[in-house]
């Protein structure tokens, strides 16, 4: 079983970081094959609308971007997709909102790439508007056939300086939960694949 994180947030080794690999952890002690991807940063274009991914279908973007394609390969390989974020004006960063929008579009249209993945959306935030940023990426799990589970709270962590998260017990005790409930529930799925139902076709 396989978990990719991939974090949103510009600031390496920030707070954004720190939930994510909280989370991850135990994923890893459960014997999933993780790995951590640093988005925030990155040149990441948005979406183009250009629909060459209904027209090409080999599951992935037709920009010259290998950044993203990089991520698209190991979000469709993973059976849990965690995303992580900062909270800019009550949404998430620039890069995250590019992968989202792009990696969503993609997947439609090759047939329901995420369908029946587990996917979870992790926020740091100062005070305010982390709740609309989680939203935003869970949005984009929804639309896509992924199974987003539910912890202890909503995935936020709370502060403003780097590292300051790490003070946040609640956030932390959630992030655990999270990567249990994620072990959980995708070794659950894992067992029915054969069940899995099938994306409809979008004409």
């Amino acid at each position: 079983m396989k978990a990719v994180a991939i974090n949103g947030s510009p600031r390496k080794g920030g707070n954004t970081e720190i939930l994510l690999k909280q989370a991850l952890s135990p994923l890893a002690a459960a014997g999933w094959e993780t790995e951590f991807i640093q988005l925030g940063g990155a040149h990441i274009r948005g979406c183009q609308a250009c629909y060459q991914c209904f027209e090409k279908k080999n599951s992935q973007c037709s920009q010259k971007d290998e950044f993203f394609n990089h991520c698209m390969e190991k979000m469709v390989a993973a059976d849990a997709i965690l995303l992580g974020s900062p909270t800019y004006f009550t949404d998430v960063s620039a890069e995250m909102k590019a992968l989202l929008d792009r990696a969503g579009l993609v997947a439609v249209a090759n047939g329901g790439l995420f369908r029946g993945k587990v996917g979870a959306a992790v926020v740091a935030v100062r005070r305010g508007g982390g709740t609309h940023a989680f939203d935003t990426m869970n949005h984009m799990f929804l639309m896509s056939g992924v199974i987003v589970p539910g912890s202890t709270y909503w995935n936020l962590g709370f502060g403003l300086d780097k590292g300051d998260v790490a003070k946040d017990d609640e956030a932390g005790r959630n992030m655990i939960d999270l990567g249990q409930t994620i072990v959980w529930l995708g070794e659950a799925i894992h067992e029915h694949a054969d069940k899995r139902p099938t994306a409809l076709v979008r004409e």
